[in-house]
């Protein structure tokens, strides 16, 4: 099943709540939101009190990705605002297992995130573990960047080993993702698609979400 998870980190952060309420009647999946600290990123964005708030406005789940240095000391803070997902990376945790873990003691599925430059292999010891795998596909802190385009290859071969480990573990990619490559990272392997500029920098939000469903339908995964 391919899930579309828009972003809200390209939407206009003082009417984030009617950007949540536009993505769930437009047929969004889930809401993607990107939690930055000023240390892990060099940019900051929006703590649990908001995450509690935007909880209040959708019935989506809500998909938490922590860009933040020690998320260990996070990952609870945000489960009782509400996250349903929440994902850490793999060069931001000191203790990886430890914090997986802990998300999934708390009832909330866990993910492990990989930055472009970062290297599959790295997941050999928690692969088992998680609940999906994050791939950015652009460099984390910021919204609106281009595609790297050697991710395609990085989610195929990622593809390729949880399919040979019998594993059924959702490939999710986030950044850079439009319409003009959703079908290709499907293609790839990809079964959660990030989204943000691509919807909230268009004329009409609600059409491009549209079309990327429809791309979604027709696209036939490796």
């Amino acid at each position: 099943m391919i899930r579309l998870a828009p972003s809200i980190l390209s939407a206009d952060f003082s009417r984030l709540g009617e950007a949540v309420e536009l993505l769930e009647e437009a047929g969004a999946d889930w809401i993607h939101l990107d939690i930055m600290d000023g240390h892990y990123v060099p940019n900051m964005t929006i703590g649990p009190p908001a995450i509690a708030a935007l909880k209040a406005r959708t019935r989506l789940p809500l998909d938490v990705h922590l860009m933040v240095d020690h998320p260990g000391f996070f990952i609870p803070l945000f489960h009782e605002a509400g996250a349903d997902w929440i994902s850490i990376h793999v060069e931001a945790s000191t203790h990886l297992h430890r914090d997986i873990t802990l998300i999934r003691q708390l009832g909330a599925k866990a993910g492990i995130v990989l930055n472009p430059a970062t290297p599959i292999h790295l997941l050999n010891d928690i692969l088992r573990e998680v609940d999906y795998v994050l791939v950015m596909s652009v460099n984390p802190g910021f919204g609106g960047q281009t595609f790297i385009d050697s991710t395609h290859q990085k989610i195929r071969r990622l593809k390729s080993w949880i399919s040979g480990q019998k594993l059924s573990i959702p490939i999710e990619v986030d950044g850079g993702v439009n319409l003009d490559n959703a079908a290709s990272l499907i293609q790839d392997g990809a079964e959660i698609l990030v989204v943000g500029a691509a919807i909230f920098k268009a004329p009409d939000p609600r059409h491009v979400i549209s079309r990327l469903k429809e791309i979604m339908a027709g696209a036939n995964p490796s």
